[in-house]
C-alpha cells in the first residue's frame, strides 16, 4: 500500500483517527468505527483499510491481552512510512473466527460513528447469555461441587405421619358428657368405634388406646371380644372400666364379672387357660372374684397392692390384669410401667373397677355365698374421673 505522504505530518501509526480501549481489548464486540475525516477517504470495496481485518482473516478480539508498542518520538512521526504502522496494528490481533455483528437487540452504535473514516473500536456491551461471565461457585456445573451429605430417606424409610393433636382415643360406647369433657381437657379426641372394621380404619392414626367405658349403654361379650382382638392385632392398649355391686343372687341385676373378664382375657393357646393378675386389697372382694374366675377356667394370682403386683407379674406374666382403680399408683411406677417395659402392655388388657358403693358391713356375706358380686355402673365422682384420665395418660405414652 502506498505511504500516506498527504497525511499532513501524521503517520498512520499515530493513534489519531482510531480508538482502542485497552481494558476491554479482546472482550467486547468489535465493529468498524467510521469517523467523518476528509483526510481518510473511504477505501474502495474489496480493499483492506489500515488496521482492518483482511478478507478471510480474523478479528483481533482474541481474548488474550498483549503489550502495546510504545508510540514513536515526534521526530520519527514525520517521516514514518505507513507500512510499519500497519504491521503494528496487525500485531495487536491474533487469528480467530470473524466476530459476529451485534444484533439490534444488543443495541447499534450511533449513526455518526458509521459515516466514513478508518480505524477500529470495541463496544462495551452486555455479553450474550451463556457466552461468558463469572462462573457460579457452587450448584450444578459450578466450579466448586457441593456435596449434600444429608440425603433424603427412601420411601420405605420415611418416618410415620405425625400424631394427631389432640391424639385420638378409640372409645366404645360413646362416652358421657363428663367423661368426654375430661378426655378433651387432657388432650384426647374420642373416636367412637362399634366394630372391628372401624377399629382397623383408625389404626393408621396411631390411637392412644381403646377405652371401653360402659356408662351410656350395654356391651355384649361378642362385641367386646372382637374389639379386643382387633386392638391386640394392631398393638393398641385396651382399658376397660366397670363397677362392682353386691346383692343376693336373685336380686343381682348385672352379669357375673367373670363373663366379662373371660371375653377380654387372651390365652397363649387353647391348651393353656388365661392367667389373670388380680390386684385387690380387700380379702372378701378378692376371694369372691377369684372363686368366680376359677370356676370359669382361669388361673388367678392375687396381689394386695400395685407395688406387689410387679413381683408377681414377673413370675406369671399375666394375660389380663384386673385391679381396683384406687390401687393404681398415679405418680410412681407400678404394673402399667412394668407391662410397658416388658413389651406386654399392647397385648395385656387392663380392667379397672370401682367398689365404693359396696357396703363394708355386707362384705363378709360374700365369703358365705349369701351375696354375690355383679357388674354395675362405675362411680362418676370427680376423683374417679381424674384417676381414669391419669391412667389413660400413662397407658397412652407407649
Amino acid at each position: 500500500m502506498p505511504p500516506a505522504e498527504d497525511d499532513g505530518g501524521h503517520a498512520a501509526g499515530h493513534s489519531h483517527g482510531r480508538a482502542f480501549s485497552v481494558r476491554t481489548l479482546g472482550q467486547g464486540v468489535p465493529f468498524a468505527q467510521q469517523i467523518n475525516d476528509p483526510q481518510h477517504p473511504t477505501p474502495p470495496p474489496g480493499s483492506t483499510p489500515p488496521g482492518g481485518t483482511p478478507p478471510g482473516g480474523t478479528s483481533p478480539g482474541s481474548g488474550r491481552r498483549r503489550k502495546l508498542a510504545a508510540p514513536p518520538q515526534d521526530g520519527a512521526r514525520t517521516g514514518a512510512p505507513d507500512a510499519p504502522a500497519t504491521d503494528t496494528r496487525r500485531r495487536l490481533g491474533s487469528p480467530q473466527p470473524p466476530a459476529p455483528q451485534p444484533s439490534p437487540a444488543q443495541g447499534q452504535p450511533p449513526q455518526h460513528l458509521l459515516d466514513g473514516g478508518t480505524g477500529r473500536a470495541f463496544a462495551i456491551s452486555a455479553p450474550d447469555e451463556g457466552s461468558e461471565g463469572p462462573e457460579p461457585l457452587d450448584g450444578p456445573n459450578g466450579a466448586v461441587e457441593v456435596m449434600d451429605r444429608h440425603l433424603p430417606p427412601m420411601d420405605d424409610e420415611l418416618p410415620p405421619e405425625p400424631l394427631d393433636n389432640p391424639r385420638r382415643l378409640l372409645v366404645w360406647p360413646a362416652p358421657d358428657v363428663a367423661t368426654q369433657q375430661a378426655l378433651s381437657d387432657r388432650g384426647y379426641r374420642p373416636v367412637i368405634v362399634n366394630s372391628r372394621e372401624e377399629v382397623d380404619a383408625q389404626i393408621a392414626a396411631y390411637p392412644a388406646a381403646l377405652f371401653v367405658d360402659p356408662l351410656t349403654g350395654p356391651i355384649t361379650r361378642t362385641a367386646l371380644q372382637s374389639l379386643r382382638q382387633a386392638a391386640g392385632a394392631a398393638e393398641v392398649p385396651v382399658l376397660v372400666t366397670a363397677g362392682l355391686g353386691q346383692a343376693t343372687r336373685e336380686a343381682a341385676y348385672g352379669a357375673d364379672p367373670a363373663v366379662l373378664l373371660k371375653a377380654l382375657a387372651p390365652r397363649d393357646s387353647e391348651l393353656h387357660p388365661p392367667r389373670v393378675l388380680l390386684i385387690e386389697q380387700n380379702d372378701a372382694i378378692a376371694g369372691a372374684l377369684t372363686t368366680s374366675l376359677e370356676r370359669r377356667g382361669m388361673q388367678v394370682a392375687r396381689a394386695d397392692a400395685d407395688a406387689d403386683a410387679v413381683t408377681l407379674a414377673a413370675q406369671m406374666r399375666p394375660n389380663l390384669v384386673v385391679m381396683d382403680l384406687m390401687q393404681v399408683r398415679r405418680r410412681r411406677a407400678g404394673i402399667v410401667d412394668w407391662l410397658r417395659a416388658n413389651g406386654l402392655l399392647d397385648h395385656t388388657p387392663l380392667v379397672v373397677y370401682t367398689s365404693a358403693d359396696l357396703d363394708p358391713a355386707q362384705l363378709p356375706r360374700l365369703a358365705s355365698g349369701e351375696t354375690v358380686l355383679f357388674l354395675a355402673e362405675r362411680s362418676t365422682s370427680a376423683e374417679v374421673q381424674s384417676r381414669i384420665v391419669d391412667l389413660l395418660a400413662k397407658i397412652g405414652t407407649s
